[in-house]
């Protein structure tokens, strides 16, 4: 910015900021690198949707970038109030461990319980363990088997990484975020926004009160077709989900042979 005498106007002085010039009453007293560091003034604007929608673009960038070369993942949900004397901890722990084995990273939503046990699982495999996590005011950050982490203010930032960077969803027994993450996966494969996407519940008997409910009262009563509930699958066997899970990835590097077969996060 630059403030002078206009050419052919007198004394008349012409404020100049790159394209646009201000004269008179116009011209400001304060250059915008001066009102950047000036530290006084209101703060609510942090506050207000336009400074949001940078924050929200922020944590997709942080995502991407973090993720980008993951290599093939699979996203494992479940409840953070599952303790660890459950036998679905176990399965969790196992889950974790076969899908490392398999060449998968493990991606997780980073908290307690299911999550805890899948990472944990993948981690002591030495797979890579991821956990996305969510500012929450009762759980606190990540948990300990967490190798690659972020932290998201946003819910559907975090759910655009769960579903971008995973080829599957491992559905362990869970409550109300559980369920949200289930439904939300099977809404893009019903109305397919994602393809070759395998959507595995593991424990039948946790589960069938609800399949019964979408077999008995939904399909029944017209609001879903019969190959909208095939989307799902029920299993107690960990073998068959890891199966799922490498045709899965099977499909996907057909679809793309340009794809990498995995690497590492950070590799170049």
């Amino acid at each position: 910015m630059s403030t002078g005498r206009a050419a052919g106007n007198g004394d008349r002085p012409t404020q100049r900021k790159g394209p646009l010039f201000l004269r008179g009453p116009r011209i400001e007293r304060s250059t915008t690198d001066q009102r950047l560091l000036d530290q006084r003034g209101p703060t609510d604007w942090v506050h207000t949707d336009p400074w949001r929608v940078l924050r929200i673009q922020a944590e997709f960038v942080e995502g991407f970038g973090a993720l980008a070369e993951l290599g093939p993942a699979i996203a494992v949900f479940g409840s953070a109030r599952m303790r660890r004397d459950e036998a679905a901890y176990a399965d969790g722990v196992e889950i974790g461990r076969r899908l490392a084995e398999a060449g998968f990273a493990v991606i997780t939503g980073g908290g307690p319980g299911a999550m805890e046990a899948a990472n944990k699982g993948a981690s002591e495999a030495g797979g890579v363990s991821v956990g996305l996590g969510i500012e929450l005011p009762f759980e606190t950050g990540l948990n300990e088997y967490v190798d690659v982490g972020l932290n998201f203010r946003y819910f559907f930032a975090r759910k655009t990484m769960f579903v971008k960077y995973s080829q599957g969803f491992v559905v362990l027994p869970g409550g109300m975020g559980t369920l949200d993450e289930l439904f939300e996966a099977l809404t893009l494969v019903q109305t397919q926004k994602v393809t070759s996407f395998p959507v595995l519940l593991l424990g039948s008997d946790y589960w069938a009160g609800m399949l019964a409910w979408l077999r008995d009262t939904v399909l029944a009563s017209g609001k879903i077709a019969a190959r909208e509930l095939e989307l799902i699958e029920v299993t107690d066997d960990i073998d068959l989900v890891v199966e799922r899970m490498v045709a899965a990835r099977a499909d996907h590097e057909a679809d793309d042979p340009e794809r990498a077969p995995g690497r590492e996060v950070g590799d170049r």
